[in-house]
């Protein structure tokens, strides 16, 4: 594969979500990662990275990442070259789901983001797995490095997300639904339907995984990612 290798990470996460595949992969495929910080809508986010990424890439985008890879792919279907979708939906937010994130932010912007990521994220984030302290400890860190501003912009951005069933039924390059078996927010039933909508699509559940299956399974994503990578191309 010539193009390079784009991760995009979820909410309130930066490029360590993606450590164990960047740091096995880029021996073998041109691997960046993009941050999804910056603008208050995801359209605003996409059209940013399309200013900066590679004029063709492969894009793989986890969570609130594959939101964007999703809206990245609506906007400039021919300069993606294949496409991995991770405990992701594509779905707009429900008026519940919408109004469910507002104590969320009422909490954090009156100084509780610890105990909103610690009580109400991380539970619902990962499967149980033998490592669940020691990524919660990294989930932690890299929200706090974030901080809670991010986190009330990005809730914001969510919340307003657009519905992508449409721009997935017009897919035509190879793609990954990978999932982990134990993601309670986005479940497999929904990605099931996800890969139902791409032509041609593979889905892979990772049974010992929950939402943040780059870390809680990292080996067999990342395989799961380089077979993906060595899949021939479909032509337009």
């Amino acid at each position: 594969m010539a193009e390079p290798l784009v991760f995009l990470p979820g909410m309130m996460c930066d490029a360590r979500l993606f450590g164990p595949q960047i740091a096995e992969l880029s021996s073998e495929f041109s691997v960046m990662l993009s941050p999804v910080t910056r603008g208050d809508r995801i359209e605003e986010i996409a059209s940013g990275l399309l200013d900066e990424l590679p004029q063709r890439f492969a894009l793989a985008g986890l969570s609130m990442g594959g939101i964007v890879a999703m809206e990245l792919l609506r906007r400039a279907p021919d300069r993606i070259t294949r496409l991995a979708l991770l405990d992701t939906t594509p779905l707009a937010d429900t008026p519940q789901a919408a109004a469910a994130r507002e104590p969320q932010i009422v909490k954090v912007r009156s100084g509780r983001m610890h105990a909103v990521i610690r009580d109400e994220l991380i539970p619902s984030y990962l499967g149980p797995g033998p490592y669940r302290n020691e990524i919660s400890e990294l989930v932690m860190d890299m929200a706090d490095a974030l901080g809670p501003d991010m986190f009330v912009r990005q809730s914001r951005a969510l919340q307003r997300r657009r519905d992508q069933q449409g721009t997935l039924r017009k897919c035509r390059v190879p793609t990954l639904v990978l999932c982990g078996e134990h993601d309670v927010l986005c479940p497999v039933k929904r990605h099931t339907f996800m890969a139902e909508l791409i032509h041609g699509a593979e889905l892979r559940v990772l049974p010992t995984a929950g939402h943040l299956p780059t870390l809680e399974a990292p080996a067999e994503t990342t395989q799961a990612l380089r077979d993906w990578l060595r899949q021939p191309l479909i032509l337009r």
